[in-house]
């Protein structure tokens, strides 16, 4: 049996159920702190950069702060921030971890804040820093402590530790490549400690605890509105955070912070989602404008409408935060958390996805109803709208990203962004033309897609029902009393609804459970959907089991094993967290059509 000094501490800090996972994140990275004190994922310097801690997925990075001895986990984070309290209870007394990604997040430097407290007796913990770059391929080097402060190089990285002066490498059983150190606190004592990991030598003054603490409680507290009139406002507010949190200082917000969490185990659903995916930037926006959340469309519409001027008809469906393509997937040669395998990159660049017109067509004509588009916005819209002038006849892989096909969702909320813009301002002739275009579409997708019961079918040659229907019926692709509509959402309670969960599309016949989780996003969805239809108690019982499925964090991934409830998937998962924000703002009011 290899021992932990052999997998680097993997036996001593193995992974676990992901709803055990809490996020810390800045804008421009962001990192998941199991219940063992252990930082098991970060990407540095940036979403998409190799991980230098790496555990989650059988890495050999990890920065662990550790009660000694046994103990009971917990933790909570403060008020509506992401700065996350770690919280055990041990044989001698309480402590507590506070944890954070110094807040807002320089794109070149993560810093990255713990301050230990002996709540209640004395505390016994231990610290481990083993910072390995490349997912774990590259350690410490020219490792030096100079009056207490640590400083080595990690592969292209400069790494500086200040708290960590009595760690010794090597100690404990653990690598060379690591830093290790047992600390003792008196009941109330409190002890910092700061690391920086850089694209450049640190060489200015380090980082100040005190004033690093101040300003991201400061920024955090700014940064997520009260959301006064959503429901759940505790949860919304969390949402909101998340949402900010995942947003880079570009206006991007990345689909996920995680790569190679599986969907399904053994299954090979495996993805990166380290990248902004551009329907999920407007999802955001969106359920931010029904909220009435300011900075987060002005995000999202900053993003999408630049990279609609740069490529236009072209669009593709995802990018890095900075605006580049996604790279080609490859596999990273490590074990991968259990049941999936380890990936990097994403194949999307590959794919023509139709729908991303319309939702960018749906978010510019929120923003233009709050009177926050600008010209470039609205030059970006009648490029969407050209795009989809041109390209709505052509097969597209759709919103699950799945064979070409001319999807019905996908047709259907370009009808439904068409309508939503023509009606927030835009010039009378573009109007007209848009107006027509829309119900060309709509026309054309009835005539080849409507299933001989009424309802709308995922395509013209495939006659199964599909939870991605909700969206345009949701947005106004088809009238509210639409007898499709009510058809498509009886289909849909009928066969994909099980417990309050919808999943998106039956891939076989058998239990719904078997091939796929219930799809979150389509749960809220539903929610939205019924409220739509006045149908308010049956509305608000599935915004609420599904509001349920998650952890202790409060971190919602793709999606739910109804069967033995746990999270699948990366984590978080944003779009997730934006129709649930969007439920809190809508289900609080009577339905008025976006």
């Amino acid at each position: 049996m290899l021992s932990s000094v052999d997998t680097g501490g993997l036996v001593e800090f193995p992974p676990h159920v992901l709803r055990e996972y809490a996020l810390l994140a800045d804008g421009e990275r962001g990192a998941l702190v199991g219940p063992r004190g252990e930082i098991a994922w970060m990407c540095a310097p940036r979403w998409d950069s190799d991980a230098v801690f790496s555990t989650l997925i059988g890495g050999r990075g990890n920065y662990a702060v550790c009660p000694i001895g046994r103990f009971v986990w917990g933790g909570y984070y403060e008020g509506s921030t992401l700065i996350w309290r770690s919280r055990w209870i041990t044989d001698d007394g309480i402590v507590e971890c506070r944890e954070a990604l110094a807040f807002p997040g320089d794109p070149e430097c993560a810093v990255v804040l713990r301050r230990i407290t002996a709540v209640e007796g004395a505390a016994r913990i231990k610290l481990l820093l083993e910072p390995r770059a490349a997912f774990g391929r590259r350690g410490m080097t020219s490792l030096s402590c100079s009056d207490g402060i640590w400083t080595a190089k990690v592969g292209d990285l400069y790494l500086r530790w200040l708290g960590g002066e009595t760690a010794q490498p090597g100690q404990f059983g653990h690598g060379r490549e690591s830093l290790a150190a047992r600390l003792r606190l008196r009941e109330g004592e409190a002890h910092d400690l700061v690391l920086e990991i850089a694209t450049k030598p640190l060489d200015g003054d380090p980082i100040q605890a005190g004033k690093a603490w101040d300003a991201t409680e400061h920024t955090w507290q700014s940064a997520v509105p009260e959301l006064p009139n959503n429901i759940a406002r505790t949860d919304a507010r969390h949402s909101y955070a998340v949402l900010r949190g995942l947003t880079s200082r570009g206006g991007g917000m990345v689909a996920a912070p995680t790569t190679s969490l599986p969907e399904r185990a053994r299954q090979g659903r495996n993805y990166d989602y380290r990248y902004v995916w551009i329907r999920d930037q407007c999802l955001a926006g969106q359920a931010a404008a029904a909220s009435e959340a300011f900075p987060l469309v002005d995000d999202a519409v900053r993003f999408v409408a630049s990279r609609l001027l740069d490529d236009g008809p072209k669009l593709r469906p995802a990018y890095t935060t900075a605006g580049d393509d996604v790279p080609d997937e490859r596999e990273l040669s490590l074990p991968g958390y259990p049941g999936g395998r380890d990936i990097a990159g994403n194949h999307v660049n590959r794919q023509f996805q139709l729908d991303v017109f319309g939702e960018a067509l749906l978010l510019f004509a929120a923003a233009a109803q709050a009177d926050r588009l600008d010209a470039d916005g609205w030059r970006a819209a009648e490029i969407a709208a050209d795009a989809v002038a041109a390209r709505w006849g052509e097969p597209d892989a759709g919103i699950w990203e799945l064979d070409p096909s001319p999807w019905t969702e996908s047709r259907l909320i370009c009808g439904a962004g068409l309508r939503a813009i023509s009606a927030v301002g835009a010039p009378a002739a573009k109007t007209r033309d848009w107006l027509g275009l829309a119900d060309s579409i709509v026309a054309e997708t009835s005539a080849t897609s409507i299933h001989p019961t009424g309802r709308w079918q995922r395509a013209p040659d495939d006659e199964r029902v599909d939870a991605a229907l909700l969206l345009p019926i949701i947005r106004g692709g088809v009238r509210v009393d639409d007898p499709r509509t009510l058809a498509t959402i009886d289909a849909l309670l009928d066969d994909l609804a099980s417990e309050n969960y919808l999943y998106r599309f039956r891939h076989e016949a058998g239990l719904l459970g078997d091939a796929e989780g219930a799809f979150l996003l389509c749960g809220f969805a539903m929610a939205l959907a019924l409220h739509q239809q006045g149908r308010d108690v049956e509305a608000t019982r599935w915004f609420e089991r599904n509001r349920a499925a998650c952890g202790p964090p409060g971190l919602y991934s793709e999606e739910y094993d109804v069967g033995q409830r746990q999270l699948r998937g990366n984590l978080p998962q944003a779009f997730v967290h934006a129709v649930m924000l969007e439920c809190t703002a809508r289900l609080a009011r009577p339905w008025q059509q976006p």
